[in-house]
């Protein structure tokens, strides 16, 4: 007898109008992967295949290439830490320093949560060489983006009420992610290290350039 636990699950054949199903169940089974082997390397169209329970071919009806399926669950990871961001803001109250301040904690437990899926969402070895996949630059340059307008509308609204001196709201946006993306850059790959207690409050207050009262 052959060793059944590498045999795959056989998937029920789809009805009619049911694909947009299998291509979620493909993304689904993407991103298991990633979570369980740490490492993109891990999301092939055979082992994803063998996940859903499919035929590799199928995964051809959806997604002509890995690096395409790999871009379906960065964008649903950017959506996910979106709603999870905007959540947090919203739950802060009225007070653009206190909205600013959640948003960019909510961004750092997000990062300490899904290390897999964020080190993926912000590079890895899943960019592809644009030439060798049907994956666009305008896909790649559309990621994210959504998410860098809510920090700037937090910012700025600190900026509107006094909060912030920041005379280019954008550019101080991106210098405070930088910091924010390091600081959780580092916390995931270092061993060990004496963080300074409220290390991300005096990088957010810095950064930002929130007022001191």
């Amino acid at each position: 007898m052959g060793n059944e636990s590498s045999t795959a699950p056989v998937r029920a054949r789809n009805r009619r109008g049911e694909g947009a199903r299998l291509r979620e169940d493909i993304v689904a089974a993407a991103v298991e992967l990633l979570d369980e082997a740490g490492t993109e390397t891990a999301v092939t169209l055979r082992s994803v295949a063998r996940r859903v329970g499919i035929a590799a071919p199928s995964i051809y009806r959806h997604f002509p290439d890995q690096p395409a399926i790999m871009l379906a669950v960065v964008r649903q990871a950017f959506e996910q830490m979106e709603a999870r961001l905007r959540a947090a803001v919203d739950t802060a109250g009225d007070d653009p320093r206190q909205r600013l301040t959640a948003l960019c904690h909510a961004y750092l437990a997000y990062s300490r949560e899904h290390p897999e899926r964020y080190r993926t969402m912000f590079g890895g070895v899943w960019v592809p060489a644009l030439q060798d996949t049907t994956v666009t630059a305008d896909d790649m340059g559309t990621l994210g983006q959504e998410l860098l307008h809510l920090f700037v509308e937090t910012l700025e609204a600190c900026v509107a009420t006094g909060a912030s001196s920041s005379d280019d709201p954008f550019a101080d946006t991106v210098a405070l992610w930088l910091g924010l993306h390091g600081l959780a850059h580092q916390r995931a790959v270092t061993v060990a290290f004496p963080w300074p207690e409220g290390i991300a409050d005096r990088l957010i207050v810095t950064l930002a350039h929130l007022k001191v009262s």
